[in-house]
């Protein structure tokens, strides 16, 4: 098949989930079947590379500088969309990923023709925080949004609360939808120890840390991560790797944030704000006593993956996809909350949610044994259930499905 594929993120450009799962997606798509799959990544920015069956192609903006600071990202985003709908080339189905890239597979559809496949790795409608950052332009997201599902020919729900959300928000048709999980590099992430990579990171090793790693975006609950380790009553190194700010406001809200616990706690804080290196990160999951994912809204969160594919324990919030990977009283704990309305996913009681889950983590510091039994379920479970090579397969089984079901219809003479 000739596949391409349509995103915003793309090495070395790649700052949140969507793009780590564009990355592997099209590396363990090119290698299945003998290499017989032309993959093409088309992608935000000046990347231009070819390995073997894989192409990639950066696109840079046509869009002139918008005067309002915010709405810049989404005349940015068109600019980028408009110079990938100039670069058709032949495909037999196309797969865009999040709102930036969606409208480009809208306007390559026609042109090629092709069908057009979306992965719902978010929906705008349950990030109202966005309008923080896009200004009215996150009226346009939303309505590029919903134009796209109701154009594509086919949808992977990365979770079963994402199929239901798809349902719900768009009316998208039951058999245009298959849930795919995303998966985790788990040769990558696997448990390694190197205490002198802590020592660089300014952690102690001979002490036990508690582990957040997340973009800094309202959406990662990092506010509820803080609350949490102000509550914490075993003694603990506090590690916040949070960085790529949505917003100034958002930065120096998380920096006064550190410092008020940096004052009050008895506990180590230490807060690493520049990306960890890829070497790195599986060394800080591996040593971590608990990995915690406070997520207000999280579509499947293959943080958690990555955390247990290293053999440690997670502590995460009961929302959206982190149910599908995280298996409550065997991997880890889920902590549900009851949000404060339809259109505020954040917590009604954000004290009881900060509480339940040091309650949680508090558990695990105090019962290594505990701990060591839930790190050998976690990787065992990564490795039977989310490898990438597993997850291309069901992938490139739906694309056949969906091309097939387009072809048929176009001999029918339907649009």
């Amino acid at each position: 098949m000739n596949i391409t594929l349509l995103t915003k993120e793309y090495p070395p450009r790649v700052y949140g989930g969507a793009g780590v799962h564009v990355t592997h997606l099209a590396g363990a798509l090119a290698g299945l079947d003998q290499g017989g799959h032309r993959v093409r990544v088309l992608c935000f920015g000046d990347q231009q590379a070819r390995n073997g069956n894989l192409e990639v192609t950066g696109v840079p903006s046509c869009a002139p500088t918008a005067g309002e600071a915010r709405t810049g990202t989404l005349v940015d985003t068109l600019g980028h969309v408009a110079a990938m709908a100039g670069l058709p080339g032949e495909a037999d189905v196309l797969h865009a990923h999040t709102w930036y890239a969606h409208l480009a597979g809208c306007l390559l559809k026609p042109v090629l023709p092709a069908p057009l496949v979306l992965t719902t790795h978010s929906l705008e409608p349950h990030r109202p925080w966005k309008e923080e950052q896009l200004g009215r332009g996150y009226r346009a997201s939303c309505w590029i949004e919903r134009t796209a599902y109701a154009e594509a020919d086919g949808v992977i729900a990365v979770s079963e609360a994402m199929r239901r959300d798809v349902r719900h928000l768009y009316g998208v048709p039951e058999d245009r939808i298959e849930v795919i999980p995303n998966g985790v590099d788990h040769l990558h992430f696997r448990p390694r120890s190197a205490p002198g990579v802590l020592e660089a990171h300014g952690i102690d090793p001979g002490r036990p840390y508690v582990l957040l790693v997340a973009r800094m975006t309202r959406q990662k609950g990092i506010s509820h991560f803080l609350r949490m380790a102000a509550r914490l009553r075993t003694p603990v190194q506090i590690v916040l790797c949070a960085g790529a700010p949505d917003t100034a406001a958002v930065r120096e809200e998380t920096a006064a944030r550190v410092e008020d616990l940096r004052r009050s706690s008895p506990h180590r804080v230490l807060w690493e704000e520049e990306s960890v290196s890829p070497e790195h990160l599986p060394v800080l999951y591996s040593h971590a006593a608990v990995f915690v994912c406070p997520s207000v809204y999280e579509p499947f969160g293959i943080i958690n993956l990555e955390a247990m594919a290293c053999g440690t324990p997670v502590v995460a919030s009961s929302v959206g996809g982190i149910p599908d990977a995280v298996v409550h009283g065997e991997t880890g704990f889920l902590v549900g909350f009851e949000p404060a309305g339809p259109s505020d996913p954040e917590p009604a009681d954000p004290e009881r949610f900060a509480g339940e889950l040091a309650e949680a983590v508090d558990r695990l510091l105090e019962r290594p044994d505990v701990r060591s039994a839930m790190a050998e379920k976690a990787r065992r479970r990564v490795e039977d259930r989310f490898s990438w090579p597993a997850v291309a397969g069901r992938t490139l089984a739906f694309y056949r499905r969906v091309v097939d079901r387009f072809r048929r219809s176009r001999a029918r003479g339907r649009p």
